[in-house]
């Protein structure tokens, strides 16, 4: 399959970086490990690179909980 993909010009070794970014940008960091089954510190890096800020939407959901 690897080899099918190649030649079609298909990288996969950036096809799956692409993808970590992406979900990166989308989820928080333990439920991007959880989900992919990676150690929560890979994930905080990707989340990191991705310029992901989870920080802040865990404040805003503790303060909606709050009041």
């Amino acid at each position: 399959m690897g080899e099918r993909l190649r030649k079609l010009g298909i990288r996969l070794a950036e096809a799956r970086s692409t993808a970590l970014f992406q979900l990166a940008t989308e989820l928080p960091a333990a439920v991007l490990a959880r989900t992919l089954g990676i150690d929560i510190t890979v994930a905080v890096k990707w989340q990191r690179a991705s310029a992901g800020d989870w920080g802040a939407y865990a404040a805003e959901i503790s303060r909606r909980q709050g009041s």
